[in-house]
Formats: structure tokens, sequence, C-alpha cells
């Protein structure tokens, strides 16, 4: 090109002249820098301090102590499905126990009977606690969801919202090991589905260091599947090796 070339000193007022018609005539037209940039990405808006307040005011940090969040999880209007006639089935139980078992949600025979794992299910439940020597005082049972969802599933948005509460959950009752019943539980907490999941212990990450998770066939499913059975024992003589070790 006449005038400069490149690493040719450009100090000069002719020199400089000189390169920026040639970058005129190479048909560059704004200045640039060595970063690349999105120049046709719109501007970020600018977030008000109040705006920052509000999305701050929207995610309340929870309850440290565990009585406390028992607490907010009985009367909190913040948690996924909540409204003012929606019933809650709490967590019940021994948190010092040293085992946790968690389902994903309430039934409507819970809801009505305010228990988790009633009926049918529930007495199977109880006959695979004494399998292992356990029954409902010797454990901590809750809910990946103490309330129901309208259609009885997990959408993605809330399953996400109620895994957060669940790692709280586990932080704050630190078990030995924690009994994951069902798909939506596993996927919850570990990022696997059920079928993947069991036959392995994994570890849940939480605010007080990783609690040991052991991933089982819901009781409601051996009713209809009475041959998986075998498979859930399986699952509970894993559960109590850990539990004696």
């Amino acid at each position: 090109m006449a005038g400069v070339e490149w690493g040719e000193d450009i100090s000069s007022a002719a020199a400089a002249a000189s390169a920026l018609r040639w970058w005129t005539d190479a048909g560059v037209d704004v200045i640039v820098d060595e970063a690349p940039h999105d120049w046709l990405r719109p501007p970020a808006k600018a977030v008000a301090p109040a705006e920052m307040l509000s999305a701050a005011d929207a995610a309340p940090e929870l309850p440290n102590q565990l009585d406390l969040f028992q607490a907010y999880l009985a009367g909190s209007d913040a948690l996924a499905f909540a409204s003012p006639s929606a019933p809650r089935v709490c967590p019940s139980g021994d948190p010092a126990s040293g085992l946790m078992i968690m389902t994903d949600m309430p039934t409507s025979e819970d809801c009505s009977a305010n228990s988790l794992l009633s009926g049918e299910a529930g007495l199977l439940f109880d006959r695979m606690l004494a399998a292992i020597g356990r029954d409902r005082g010797s454990i901590y049972l809750a809910a990946l969801s103490c309330l129901r969802s309208p259609d009885g599933r997990f959408n993605s948005e809330a399953a996400k919202g109620c895994a957060t509460l669940a790692r709280h959950h586990l932080g704050l009752a630190e078990p030995k090991a924690v009994l994951l019943f069902g798909d939506a539980v596993s996927k919850a907490l570990l990022g696997l589905p059920m079928v993947q999941a069991r036959g392995r212990w994994h570890e849940v990450a939480t605010h007080a260091g990783p609690i040991k998770a052991l991933v089982s066939l819901p009781p409601s499913y051996l009713l209809t599947m009475p041959s998986a059975k075998a498979h859930a024992w399986a699952d509970l003589q894993m559960l109590a090796e850990e539990l004696k070790s």
C-alpha cells in the first residue's frame, strides 16, 4: 500500500493520515480494539437499586436451624405449589436417628391423612422398615416438596427450587445416610434417573458437607410391580450395612 507498511512507525502526522486513508479504503469505519465485541448486541439494561433489592427480597436466606427450617416449610408462602388452601405434609420422625428418607411429594391420600407414605403404600413401607430393624420413630421422613402439585408432577423449575430446599434440609439434619425414593428425587438431587442411580452409593452436596445417598424403588411402585421387591430388598440390605458401619 502507499504510505505506511505494517510495523512502520506512524507517529508522524503524515504517516497517521496515510494509515487512516488505508483503513478507510479497506472499509474500516469504526474504532476497534484487540478484544472482540458483539456490535449487534443491544446494550444491557441498567438495574436500578430498587430492582436489585426486589430480586434479593424474592430469594430470602433460608433458616439455618432445623426447627426454624421445619417452621419455614410449614408456613412459608414462597414454596412451590403453595396456596392458602393447599395442605402441607411436613417432615416427621427423629432427625437425630441417622437415617433420613425422602420421597417426592405427598399423594392425595397423604394430604388427607396428613402423613407421608400413607395407605397401602404406607403399610408396605412400615414392613420395609421393620425388615432392617427400624420404624417411623427411628427415621426422619421428609418430601422433596411438602405440597402436592396440581397435576401430581414436578416441572423443571419447581424441581430445581425443591432440590435447593432439600439440600439445605439434608445439611441441617446431617443424617449418616439418606434413602431417596423414586425417579423425581433421584433426578433432583443426583441428576440421574432412578434406573441409573440404583445399586450404588452417591453423595449429595450440602452446605454441611456431602451426605451419602442411596436410591430405591418407592413403595407405591412396588405395589404395582411386586416382582421388583427383590431389588428393593437389595437396596435395603446395602442401607442396613452402611448404617451398621
